[in-house]
C-alpha cells in the first residue's frame, strides 16, 4: 500500500506495499461473500471464534508491521473508523497472536486472530476492525501512519441469528449539472442485521431499443438496523433521457434484491419523479408467502374440479335408467 498520512483503507486483497487478508470463512458462511473479506458472525455470549489472517510484505525492503483491533462505528450511513487504536468493548474481546510482525521483503505471514464473547455479554451488535499498520517519520515532526484493515460485524445474543433483509423504496431519475444522468435508488433496512449495500443497474427498452450497462453501483453505503440510505449511480452522459426500464440489483451478504421501472432522465441538474420500483422480489415475505398459498389452494380446487368434471362424464346420471 501507498504513502500517505493517516491513511485507512480496507482493500479485498492486499494493494501497494503491505496488505492483510482473511483467509477463511466459516463453513455455514460459505454463501456469503462478506465472509471472505470481513469478520461477520452471529455469536452466542461465551463463544469463542478463531480467524487466520495473511499479513504480507510486497516492498522490496523489510517492514516492521503492527497488529491491532480498534473501534468502528455506522456513522451517517458509512462504516466509520474510529482514530489510531480508539476500543470499544468488542475490541477488548479481541485478540491477536502478534502484535507485530517483521517481513523480509517479498514475503508473508500468517497471524491469528481470537475473539471471546464474555458469558454475561448483552444482546447486540458490536462493529471493530483489526488493522496492520506501518508507521515511518516523515518531514519535520509528521509521522507518516499507513494502514489496511478487515472489518468486524458481530451480533451477540442466545439462540438463531437475527435475519438480514431490504426493500428498495423508490428509484429517481435526475442529471447532474454537467449533464450527466444519474440513478438514485432509496433503501429500507428492514431486518435486524447492519447492511453493505452493492449491485448493478441495467437500462433496456430504451430508445430504439437501446440497452446500456450494467451499471456497478457504487460501495460504501451501509445501513444500521431500521435506517433508510440512498444509493446513486452516475451513468453515461451519452445516454438519451429515455423512456428506459431500469433494472436494479442490490445485495448485501446473502440477501439479494431486485427491481424494475420504467424511468425518464430530466434535464441537467434536474431531479425527475420518484418512481415506486414493481417486482415480485420487493413484495413483503408474508405477502409472498400468502400469495403463494393461495395460488397452491386454487391450483387443489382447480384440480378437484377438473376431477368432478371428468367423473360426470364417465358416470351416468343417478336417476337415468337403460332399456
Amino acid at each position: 500500500m501507498s504513502g500517505g498520512h493517516g491513511q485507512d483503507k480496507q482493500p479485498t486483497q492486499p494493494q501497494g506495499s503491505f496488505g492483510l487478508r482473511l483467509l477463511e470463512a466459516p463453513v455455514i458462511r460459505r454463501d456469503d461473500p462478506r465472509a471472505y473479506t470481513s469478520i461477520v458472525d452471529h455469536l452466542n455470549p461465551g463463544a469463542v471464534i478463531r480467524r487466520r489472517v495473511e499479513v504480507s510484505n510486497m516492498s522490496p525492503n523489510p517492514l516492521r508491521i503492527e497488529l491491532y483491533a480498534a473501534a468502528a462505528s455506522i456513522e451517517k450511513r458509512t462504516f466509520t473508523f474510529a482514530p489510531r487504536r480508539t476500543p470499544n468493548e468488542l475490541t477488548e474481546w479481541t485478540s491477536l497472536d502478534h502484535s507485530a510482525l517483521t517481513l523480509n521483503a517479498n514475503s508473508k505471514e500468517t497471524a491469528r486472530i481470537t475473539i471471546r464473547v464474555p458469558p454475561k455479554a448483552s444482546r447486540g451488535e458490536r462493529y471493530g476492525v483489526v488493522w496492520a499498520q506501518v508507521a515511518s517519520s516523515g518531514q519535520g515532526n509528521i509521522q507518516v501512519v499507513n494502514r489496511v484493515g478487515i472489518r468486524m460485524y458481530l451480533d451477540i445474543g442466545p439462540g438463531g441469528e437475527p435475519p438480514s433483509d431490504f426493500r428498495i423504496d423508490k428509484l429517481t431519475p435526475g442529471r447532474s449539472r454537467d449533464g450527466r444522468p444519474e440513478l438514485a435508488a432509496q433503501v429500507r433496512n428492514t431486518g435486524e442485521r447492519a447492511l453493505e449495500i452493492s449491485g448493478r443497474l441495467s437500462l433496456s427498452e430504451g430508445p430504439a431499443g437501446l440497452r446500456a450497462g450494467p451499471y456497478r453501483v457504487p460501495t460504501g453505503t451501509t445501513l444500521a438496523l431500521g435506517d433508510t440510505g440512498s444509493v446513486k449511480i452516475v451513468l453515461d452522459d451519452r445516454l438519451p433521457d429515455g423512456p428506459w426500464t431500469a433494472r436494479l440489483t442490490l445485495t448485501s451478504g446473502r440477501v439479494q434484491k431486485t427491481a424494475t421501472a420504467t424511468v425518464t432522465f430530466p434535464a441537467a441538474g434536474m431531479w425527475g419523479t420518484a418512481v415506486m420500483p414493481a417486482d415480485i422480489s420487493q413484495w413483503p415475505p408474508t405477502l409472498s408467502w400468502g400469495l403463494a398459498a393461495v395460488a397452491a389452494i386454487l391450483a387443489v380446487l382447480g384440480i378437484r374440479t377438473l376431477k368432478q368434471r371428468h367423473a360426470q362424464r364417465r358416470d351416468p346420471p343417478a336417476d337415468r335408467t337403460d332399456g
